[in-house]
């Protein structure tokens, strides 16, 4: 089982490795904003390929849409944002440093143990103005979620779609909050990603729809390698209800501060599309052709952050174990999330072994997310290679020109397997897809 690791070591090693970098760091940062590095990048685009794959492309019920970050205020209005999205907010009158009442355990600020002012009501929407002329522009919102951008859609994407319900539609795009306290690295953040989907469903059927994507969400990470005992459903008390959920259940995982939610999914009931119906004067109700009757849909949503999501398939993979007297760390990644698939290696820098290497480096990379690395020793390699989550490492050496055989070293086993050069794809591709990494005993050996 992976050692318990504390967000120190995966902040440290998404820095070493370049996953996420705090941004604008030549400038001293900007609190609780991040970037992702050349291997970030590409994990959490793995994440959200995995959940659109998932969501809309194994799916003949789910259709997807990119809506734009600012919209009609009017859109904030009738969802109740401008009114209602706000947290209760105290400030020290020593430090001035500010801070969520729901989470206050004390009357004194947490930090230098100041008196606290009275909770004020503060809304986390980003406002800009949109106009050349400032004294003359319109109010807009950086929106806080993508899911109104779906429901003001709807008419559309059954218009254009002409698809009956059940019907979910999906998006993945930037949210941005004004949060009082973010923190815990990507955790919370005022600039996120969001991956969800509104499911829209007859009346009625909502109850029988929730459970249905409750457990398909939750199934969804342990597919994807969380350990489940890392995992648990927690279905939200009538009293913390958002004002627009009949019921709603959260995906909580164990992050090393404590449990906490990964996503949420809520039973929206037809709340929003009858608020935008009455504040936009537009009918946004669905015809059922075969029940013969028109009704408002209620909404099934599955919420999740991209940014939360990876931060959760890193503390899970994260291990540390010892090889010959030294430690090793590793990401136990699944394959499919990997930043980087395969890794070609020569054996050393060599003027007969670099342009073989490059060929099978070239050969590979038109299939795979493939990364070269001739620097430092063999061993080195191997563990930077271990500790971005690489699958496979493909090792070139002084044999390889003679019998045009290479070896694949597997990164969990630390297995490895002598396979012939116009083999390798096949081998990898199946590999990649689950196949077991069955070494013969010639090759069944730890790294040296």
């Amino acid at each position: 089982m992976p050692a318990k690791v504390d967000m120190d070591k995966i902040v440290s090693l998404c820095k070493r490795r370049g996953l996420i970098f705090p941004s604008s760091e030549i400038y001293g940062g900007l609190a609780s904003c991040w970037d992702y590095g050349p291997m970030g990048v590409e994990l959490k685009r793995n994440v959200r390929d995995a959940w659109w794959k998932t969501i809309v492309h194994e799916r003949a019920d789910v259709v997807g849409l990119d809506t734009s970050i600012m919209m009609h205020p009017g859109v904030w209005a009738a969802s109740g944002h401008i009114d209602s999205f706000t947290d209760p907010l105290v400030e020290c009158k020593s430090c001035h440093l500010r801070w969520r009442a729901t989470e206050m355990k004390g009357e004194r600020c947490p930090k230098c143990g100041g008196e606290l002012t009275e909770p004020r009501m503060f809304n986390l929407m980003f406002k800009t103005s949109m106009g050349p002329v400032e004294e003359e522009a319109s109010t807009v919102y950086l929106r806080p979620e993508t899911a109104q951008g779906i429901f003001v859609n709807f008419d559309n994407v059954i218009t254009t779609t002409r698809k009956k319900l059940p019907l979910g539609i999906a998006q993945i795009g930037k949210s941005f909050r004004n949060e009082i306290t973010p923190g815990n690295f990507v955790f919370r953040t005022r600039e996120f990603e969001h991956m969800e989907l509104e499911y829209f469903v007859k009346p009625g059927t909502d109850e029988k729809w929730l459970d249905y994507w409750v457990k398909g969400r939750f199934d969804w990470y342990v597919k994807l390698g969380i350990r489940k005992e890392n995992l648990r459903l927690r279905q939200h008390g009538k009293d913390e209800l958002a004002h627009y959920a009949r019921d709603c259940y959260d995906v909580e995982y164990l992050f090393p501060m404590g449990w906490s939610e990964l996503e949420g999914i809520a039973n929206r009931g037809d709340f929003d599309l009858i608020q935008h119906a009455k504040h936009s004067g537009r009918e946004l109700s669905y015809y059922d052709t075969e029940a013969g009757e028109k009704y408002v849909p209620y909404v099934i949503e599955p919420s999740a952050g991209v940014d939360r999501s990876v931060l959760a398939f890193l503390i899970d993979a994260y291990d540390e174990e010892e090889v010959e007297g030294e430690k090793r760390t590793l990401l136990h990644l699944h394959r499919s999330l990997a930043p980087i698939k395969v890794a070609v290696l020569p054996l050393s820098r060599n003027e007969k072994l670099t342009p073989l290497a490059k060929e099978v480096f070239n050969k590979l990379c038109p299939n795979f997310v493939t990364d070269y690395d001739d620097s430092q020793s063999i061993g080195r390699r191997y563990r930077r290679q271990d500790e971005i989550g690489t699958p496979f490492c493909v090792t070139i050496d002084f044999e390889s020109l003679e019998d045009k055989q290479v070896t694949i070293r597997e990164r969990d086993s630390l297995a490895q397997i002598r396979v012939p050069i116009e083999e390798l794809e096949k081998n990898l591709e199946a590999k990649l897809e689950g196949e077991a990494f069955d070494a013969s005993p010639l090759w069944a050996t730890r790294d040296k």
